[in-house]
């Protein structure tokens, strides 16, 4: 795969936020007076946690079967996930008449695998790591002659996410610094592409959990590395990164800082949000919140977004987080 820059990816992100406009939400930008007082920020939360199927990949698995060729769609697309992905391939899928598959590792939470069924998704289990089941349905996709619909690692997939960044360009022009979840790059890489265009000034800060810091570690060590990756709230970004995958680069270019967070910090921030702004959200989004937080010293007086990437979590999850 080529090795993509910034403007590539920003303006296929413009285009993109034109195609699938009709089926993906713009969702609201909203100020957070909590977390500003907290901070001494202006805090900005981006709401993709209301996006339809309750993430932001809805995005790009519109896009991406949207610039299909009519023979590519007539056999039918495999898509990997841990949830949200599939979620959203299953969702556009049903509303752009395509046939599929989607495969999840087999520790994925029984509430992502009902919510990929109850939009019609073909649900199959394999593996125990993302990296794994990522993998394998490649593998099924050739061996099928079917389109494998990868969550982050394909350029319309990234522009896709990337139509987060035109909106909130336009929402919050003056922005000052962004954080994002990352699990395989693909969002940060978008959003954090549109960003930089918009303005070179922009920070882009990349939150992990230390449980599963792959991206963190690869672009520390120069290199995509294969690492194990423990239990962790935050299970939409868990796991390893394909091989040769065109996040990496982006990531080690556009990404200004890394920020890992630990699982303590990750509930105490899905508390403190749900308490203060009455929504659900999921441990990847907690991430970006527990990462702002430990930063928070350095933020006082600029203008800053998270990205709250969704809200499916399951009813076990949510009890061990507020109990």
């Amino acid at each position: 795969m080529r090795e993509l820059n910034i403007p590539d990816v920003a303006n296929s992100a413009k285009r993109a936020a034109a195609r699938i406009a009709e089926l993906v939400r713009e969702t609201p930008l909203e100020m957070s007076p909590k977390f500003s007082a907290e901070t001494g920020a202006e805090v900005w939360f981006k709401l993709e946690n209301l996006q339809h199927t309750g993430s932001f990949k809805l995005r790009g698995a519109v896009n991406r079967l949207m610039t299909l060729s009519p023979e590519q769609r007539a056999a039918g697309c495999v898509a990997a996930s841990s949830g949200n992905h599939g979620a959203a391939v299953a969702y556009a899928m049903n509303k752009l008449g395509v046939n599929g598959v989607i495969f999840v590792p087999e520790q994925t939470s029984s509430t992502k695998v009902d919510a990929i069924r109850s939009y019609g998704g073909d649900v199959r289990f394999f593996g125990t790591d993302g990296l794994d089941t990522e993998l394998h349905a490649r593998e099924y996709a050739t061996q099928n002659a079917m389109f494998y619909l990868s969550p982050y690692n394909d350029e319309e997939v990234m522009a896709g996410q990337g139509s987060c960044g035109v909106e909130i360009a336009a929402q919050l022009p003056e922005l000052d610094d962004v954080f994002v979840a990352i699990g395989g790059g693909g969002l940060i890489s978008g959003v954090g592409s549109v960003l930089r265009q918009h303005n070179k000034d922009v920070r882009v800060i990349g939150c992990q959990p230390s449980a599963s810091a792959v991206m963190t570690r690869s672009v520390e060590a120069g290199e995509i590395l294969d690492l194990p990756s423990g239990p962790t709230l935050s299970d939409g970004t868990a796991g390893g990164i394909e091989p040769g995958a065109i996040t990496f680069a982006l990531c080690r270019d556009i990404v200004d800082d890394y920020v890992l967070v630990d699982e303590a910090q990750i509930a105490a921030a899905m508390c403190l949000y749900m308490d203060s702004q009455h929504q659900m959200i999921e441990g990847a989004a907690g991430v970006a919140i527990a990462g702002m937080l430990a930063k928070k010293k350095e933020l006082a007086g600029r203008k800053v977004v998270i990205l709250v990437c969704g809200a499916n979590i399951s009813r076990e999850t949510l009890l061990s987080v507020i109990s």
